[in-house]
């Protein structure tokens, strides 16, 4: 993925690089201790935030969804969203494109990744089964939506501080 780097640090620090991002995002998958917001666009202009899980995998982020659900419809009107991490060291704000994911060998690679975090997620007719999911998923079978980033704003609140925006290619 090719970037490139605005720096937003008011402060004099350096830029931020990217794979500072890249690696606090490598291998991630929400849980009880690291929260992801997604928002994205009501078809009257409103915005909506929600919190999900979700995995960064395939340079993107993987997050699943049941059909009825407020974001799911609002995906379906208007594919561009937010992610917002809360990572060690760094806030980071994934801007993007969400697609749903139908390929049997993509769900089924995302499915192990999730079941290796603790949800037992299973593939089936396109989606996603299990014995269960957040309270807000709605009940399944659930979707997967792959969001692939433009660019992201980072603010480290760790050393080396710095706040960045990067643009993906």
């Amino acid at each position: 993925m090719r970037t490139e780097a605005v720096n937003l640090d008011g402060y004099g620090n350096a830029p931020l690089p990217w794979a500072r991002a890249r690696q606090a995002l490598e291998g991630f998958a929400a849980g009880p201790d690291n929260s992801v917001f997604l928002s994205t666009c009501r078809p009257d202009g409103r915005p909506h935030t929600t919190g999900i899980g979700a995995l960064w995998l395939d340079d993107g982020v993987y997050i699943v969804s049941g059909e009825s659900t407020r974001k799911s419809r609002n995906l379906a009107t208007n594919p561009f969203c937010t992610v917002a991490f809360a990572l060690p060291g760094l806030d980071l704000v994934v801007e993007g494109t969400a697609a749903l994911v139908t390929a049997t060998e993509t769900l089924e690679r995302v499915a192990h990744r999730y079941r290796e975090v603790g949800w037992p997620a299973e593939v089936r007719d396109g989606a996603f089964t299990a014995p269960f999911s957040a309270p807000s998923a709605g009940p399944p079978p659930w979707r997967v939506y792959f969001i692939t980033p433009h660019s992201a704003v980072g603010v480290a609140s760790a050393e080396p501080h710095g706040a960045t925006r990067w643009s993906f290619a």
